[in-house]
């Protein structure tokens, strides 16, 4: 077998010693590797997925295109969640599964949006700027026990989220159209947003592309809310969000997922009151370690059996 590597966490060490490669290793499968730590492109996908069974891959766009290159290719086994990046129609009609490592970076997503919600509810950023210019500036901060909380999708990601912030005594209200909500109140995605301080996404895009955050939702939050997106860009309509930003219907826009790595920096993810981090949500140790593991062994089962 030979196997194409191409998430950039696991192109920055030789396969070898990559310990989540092991399994690889032990069976004897010859491991192609994309440049050390880099998200390759097009072309470079193009020149590296000829006569390659398997493919662990990242964030990179594997379209149409990079598929016609790939003659012996069975399986892409990608080390996260979703598989937006890929062009799933092309691999369907050329007989490629495509299988996804869930739940592995759902605890690192978790925290990074609740972190998002805390940093927003006391201005931790605005307040360290201040501070470095030499400005002593405090804003009054809300908390977490007058808020209501709402989840959209609670899923391994929106389960966390929820039931940290109920353990911290909020009012979390969650939705999901696929999975039982338990433990917290379940409500329709309208009633998530009804009078919520905070919304927090973790639902994947609707398969028409239209987003899920309409400025007729925004509108029913309460006023000064807060929105964070670590899901998926597609999302959010961006001309609502950036308007309820502008009238102060939202106090803050928390994002960590974009249409494009590194984004193109539209007027909403310019605005004063976005808070942008790259794509940080499974971007932890243990989070890595997982996804790697996985994406390894649903490769492995797939080429077995």
């Amino acid at each position: 077998m030979r196997v194409l590597v191409t998430p950039r966490s696991m192109t920055r060490t030789p396969p070898a010693e990559l310990p989540e490669l092991a399994p690889l290793v032990d069976r004897g499968w010859e491991i192609v590797s994309g440049p050390a730590g880099e998200s390759p492109d097009e072309d470079q996908l193009c020149a590296l997925v000829p006569g390659v069974d398997g493919w662990i891959a990242g964030v990179e766009r594997i379209s149409a295109r990079v598929l016609e290159h790939a003659d012996a290719l069975r399986v892409i086994s990608r080390n996260g969640v979703g598989a937006d990046a890929v062009d799933t129609d092309a691999a369907a009609s050329r007989g490629i599964r495509v299988v996804l490592a869930r739940g592995a970076n759902a605890q690192g997503v978790a925290e990074l949006a609740v972190a998002h919600v805390l940093n927003a509810l006391r201005g931790l950023g605005d307040a360290s700027t201040a501070m470095h210019d030499g400005r002593w500036e405090r804003r009054l901060g809300r908390e977490v026990p007058d808020l209501r909380i709402g989840v959209l999708g609670f899923g391994a990601i929106g389960r966390i989220v929820a039931g940290t912030f109920a353990a911290m005594g909020a009012d979390v209200v969650a939705h999901d159209p696929f999975v039982a909500v338990e433990g917290v109140r379940s409500g329709s995605a309208e009633e998530v947003f009804a009078d919520a301080d905070v919304v927090s996404l973790h639902v994947p895009p609707a398969p028409d592309g239209s987003p899920v955050v309409t400025a007729d939702r925004l509108a029913r939050m309460r006023r000064g809310g807060i929105l964070v997106n670590t899901a998926r860009a597609a999302l959010v309509d961006q001309d609502a969000v950036l308007a309820a930003l502008e009238s102060g219907a939202l106090d803050g826009y928390a994002v960590d997922a974009f249409d494009q790595e590194p984004p193109v920096l539209t007027p909403l993810l310019r605005h004063p009151r976005t808070v942008m981090t790259p794509h940080l949500g499974g971007y932890t140790a243990a989070s890595t370690r997982r996804a790697s593991a996985l994406a390894v062994a649903n490769l492995v089962d797939s080429l077995e059996h």
